[in-house]
């Protein structure tokens, strides 16, 4: 809560003023009570503006290493990681899926707001990658619901291998939530676990959208990492496609409202 309150009293104003964040949709998410926000993933400093622009606390989980540096780099970065509200999450020994998903379970059981990707990791060019279960088996383990946001311009603003982003508006786009409470006690069917999380990207996808490419980010990273052809969106390499096999929706990437009161409203 400390790092939280330094962030909106002092760096909350000062990054208003400089990137004069906008974000459409805020109404979505509950002035109280238990929420997940997923979100599409972009940039580093995703996980810096959206909770920039709530009125409430939004944690995020985070691999235990960032927190556990050496010099002034790693107490920087660790100072950067605590003040974005990121809870460390030791995923060494094969256990990180569970080790987050009992994490992101006791932010919910107090009412909080957990922030998730369920990509995994951040894009490696923009584009909108297959989910991972785990954001499903979390909704319907605790019954909160699924709010699904949209980062916008933020990997323009700070592509791979940047660390200080560039000055350009950065946004956020916030859907309506998402109730998967028809599926209690179905954590364990991974049938149930792949529609669910389809049906987060597919929502993600709308508010966004981005190309989808229907393998998952970290494969991705990896065959770009070996030299091998980067996966194409569409599942015969050329037709697009959307999450589950559904209709890709007739939706652009969202712009900047030509409100400016408006725009930065939190």
């Amino acid at each position: 809560m400390f790092y939280w309150l330094m962030k909106r009293v002092f760096v909350g104003p000062l990054l208003h003023l400089v990137y004069r964040p906008w974000i459409r949709g805020a109404q979505n998410i509950p002035a109280e009570g238990a929420a997940i926000l997923a979100s599409n993933h972009l940039a580093v400093i995703d996980s810096f503006f959206l909770p920039l622009m709530l009125d409430r606390e939004l944690v995020f989980i985070g691999k235990q290493e960032y927190f556990t540096g050496h010099g002034l780099k790693g107490r920087l970065q660790a100072g950067f990681f605590r003040g974005v509200g990121t809870i460390p999450v030791d995923r060494g020994g094969g256990k990180a899926s569970e080790a987050a998903l009992r994490t992101g379970l006791r932010r919910l059981e107090e009412g909080g707001l957990f922030g998730i990707y369920p990509e995994g990791t951040r894009s490696p060019d923009g584009r909108l990658y297959r989910g991972k279960t785990g954001i499903a088996r979390l909704a319907i383990e605790s019954g909160a619901p699924v709010i699904p946001v949209a980062m916008v311009d933020t990997n323009v603003a700070q592509p791979l291998g940047r660390t200080i982003p560039k000055v350009m508006r950065i946004g956020m786009v916030v859907g309506e939530p998402l109730d998967f409470s028809r599926y209690r006690g179905m954590e364990n069917d991974r049938f149930i676990l792949r529609s669910v999380t389809d049906e987060i990207m597919y929502a993600i996808m709308s508010l966004s959208g981005q190309e989808y490419v229907d393998v998952y980010a970290a494969t991705q990273k990896a065959r770009i990492a070996t030299g091998h052809p980067a996966a194409a969106g569409g599942a015969d390499d050329q037709a697009p496609t959307a999450p589950g096999g559904r209709p890709v929706p007739d939706v652009q990437v969202p712009v900047p409202p030509k409100d400016d009161d408006a725009a930065s409203v939190g």
